[in-house]
């Protein structure tokens, strides 16, 4: 499916998403992708969802977004709380969804000009 975004004036935008792929700026991504308005990190993390580590937490952190979209697959699935530490001592917000729904909110939330950051698991 292709998104369409209205004010993508310099940042990084979801522009589609399907089975195992997301879109950035038409730019198709085939492996764990983090995205934030002006910086993309490609294959932030080789881990599975059922093989996220703390520390795979600790990277997202270390980027000082104000919110974390996190971006579980095809269906929505929450990590395991003691993985979160990281986000929890640097204040980060974080929601979990399915990643078409991350997708279409990282969009809204750049839109109104936020400091979000999708990680998206593919």
């Amino acid at each position: 499916m292709k998104l369409h975004l209205s004010k993508t004036d310099g940042v990084n935008a979801f522009t589609g998403y399907g089975d195992g792929h997301v879109a950035v700026n038409g730019i198709e991504h085939r492996n764990n992708v983090t995205v934030l308005p002006g910086q993309i990190l490609p294959e932030w993390t080789k881990a599975s969802f059922d093989t996220l580590t703390e520390a795979d937490f600790a990277t997202l952190a270390g980027l000082r977004p104000e919110i974390l979209l996190l971006g579980t697959g095809a269906t929505l699935r929450w990590p395991n709380p003691a993985l979160l530490q990281p986000l929890i001592a640097a204040g980060i917000g974080l929601e979990v969804m399915d990643t078409r729904a991350a997708c279409r909110t990282y969009n809204i939330l750049v839109a109104e000009g936020r400091h979000v950051a999708a990680a998206i698991l593919i």
